[in-house]
């Protein structure tokens, strides 16, 4: 408990520290840049603490812990709070004000509340702007880090045996996880925006049909489930959908950008997703094999941590290179690689390091970052309006449900109900989509809130929901 109070008195010092910080002028041009990355990632470990007090997955204690410090610090006008809680509009910010364009002109292009809008001018026309951008992109980058690392360290858990004996049942599950929800959406969207665009009511069911394999990858790792078959079919049917929903996000934006499908841009995507996992799945092991005899003159550990790094950042990067998520390439890396690879020396005595023990501290370090960033964007203040909240619990009813049936495509001898579960939180996918909605102009702020809110909602509930469903499978099991 006195732990527990100490973690809550140093958070009570947080604007203060933060007060301090901007007062006072730094030498060193990185001093902001560790101050907040530091102040961050305490605040996840803190945040994971929490979670576990109360029994519960760390990786909620970081969302949650995300969401408090955004939201306090924005009350107490620390102007990084600000940047962060837009999101990547920072990134398009800095893009058009190197083209040329003015300050207020980049803000206004992607950020479309006024009060919003005049707290990111303020923030970055003052003395600290430059400071907030440095931290700004640090802590992005480093949470993309924590993400890569996260899904390579899933996919070290699996093998391609492994997602053969689930794949058609993967599949299944990943097709009707994303047109079930699609559907509802459209229902749901259709009775709550009568007056609303075709193109917005496409973008909400677009939102509907995505999956965050993040999240439920860090909820299943936790509790050690990562082994069995329902874990391996949601891994395998989120990673599906996130190629499908790629597909769906260009369908819905060639609508909204040129007025027609874009057909030719939809089969690219799908041929070179085809292309990428089988030239990763033939090609991998023979660049690790030569890799090994390159890197023999370093030490056995040394060898497998620099080649497991080099592996996972460049399917990483080639993944994006035809068109996928980063964390795509990452989760395939660590399905090809294993420490079999890796032959012990003659004569040597000392245990062998696995790869998994070396890489575990990166995404030990960095992961918490991504959650807590993903927590910083939550505006709690948009929830107080009355529509926004009606939105809200039609989208989180359609989101849920869409996801649930979607365990109907799993093994009759799975637990289809918690393959269903494992499918539910949107996260970091359902951000990005609806940030492009309103990027483009087809969705609301007010609709934009309830968006979020359902992104919260089915990423809070789901961690908290698949360890009460496997609770229950414990108490049958010791039952029986």
């Amino acid at each position: 408990m006195k732990r527990l109070a100490c973690a809550i008195a140093f958070w009570g010092l947080f604007p203060v520290i933060a007060f301090a910080n901007t007062a006072q002028p730094h030498l060193d041009p990185a001093a902001s840049v560790i101050l907040w990355v530091t102040l961050l990632f305490f605040g996840g470990v803190i945040g994971r603490y929490i979670a576990l007090r109360f029994h519960q997955p760390g990786v909620l204690g970081e969302l949650l812990m995300g969401v408090v410090v955004g939201n306090i610090c924005y009350f107490f006008g620390i102007e990084l709070a600000v940047i962060l809680r837009e999101g990547p509009a920072i990134f398009s910010i800095m893009r058009d004000l190197l083209a040329g364009d003015s300050l207020p002109n980049a803000i206004n292009a992607v950020i479309h509340n006024a009060t919003s809008v005049q707290q990111m001018f303020l923030a970055l026309s003052g003395t600290q702007g430059p400071e907030l951008i440095k931290v700004a992109y640090v802590v992005d980058a480093f949470s993309r880090y924590g993400v890569i690392f996260l899904l390579f360290m899933v996919g070290l858990e699996s093998s391609v045996a492994d997602l053969k004996t689930t794949g058609r049942e993967s599949l299944q599950v990943a097709v009707i996880g994303v047109l079930a929800p699609i559907l509802l959406g459209l229902l749901v969207s259709y009775v709550l925006l009568p007056n609303a665009l075709f193109s917005t009511h496409l973008f909400v069911a677009a939102t509907l049909s995505a999956t965050s394999v993040g999240i439920t990858a860090r909820v299943l790792k936790e509790m050690k489930k990562l082994g069995t078959r329902e874990a391996r079919t949601v891994l395998g049917a989120a990673m599906i959908d996130d190629i499908l929903g790629l597909v769906i996000l260009a369908i819905v934006s060639s609508l909204v950008i040129r007025g027609v499908v874009n057909m030719a841009m939809i089969g690219q995507i799908i041929l070179f997703a085809t292309l990428f996992f089988a030239a990763v799945l033939w090609i991998g092991p023979w660049v690790l094999r030569q890799a090994v005899r390159f890197f023999a003159f370093l030490e056995p550990w040394e060898a497998k941590l620099t080649i497991a790094f080099l592996f996972v950042m460049s399917l990483s990067w080639f993944a994006t290179i035809v068109h996928l998520a980063t964390i795509i390439g990452a989760f395939a890396a660590g399905v090809i690689i294993h420490d079999g690879l890796f032959k012990v020396r003659d004569g040597e005595h000392q245990r062998a390091i696995g790869i998994k023990e070396l890489m575990a501290p990166l995404e030990a370090i960095l992961a918490p970052l991504f959650f807590m960033l993903i927590g910083i964007q939550v505006k709690m203040e948009t929830f107080l309006n009355g529509h926004v909240l009606v939105m809200a619990t039609g989208l989180i009813l359609a989101a849920i449900l869409g996801k649930l049936i979607s365990g109907l495509g799993a093994n009759r001898k799975d637990d289809r109900f918690l393959i269903g579960i494992g499918m539910l939180p949107r996260g970091e996918v359902g951000l990005v989509f609806a940030s492009i909605g309103k990027t483009l102009g087809v969705i609301s702020d007010e609709l934009f809130s309830a968006i979020i809110l359902m992104v919260i909602v089915t990423t809070f509930i789901a961690p908290i929901w698949l360890k009460a469903r496997y609770a229950k499978q414990k108490m049958h099991a010791h039952g029986s």
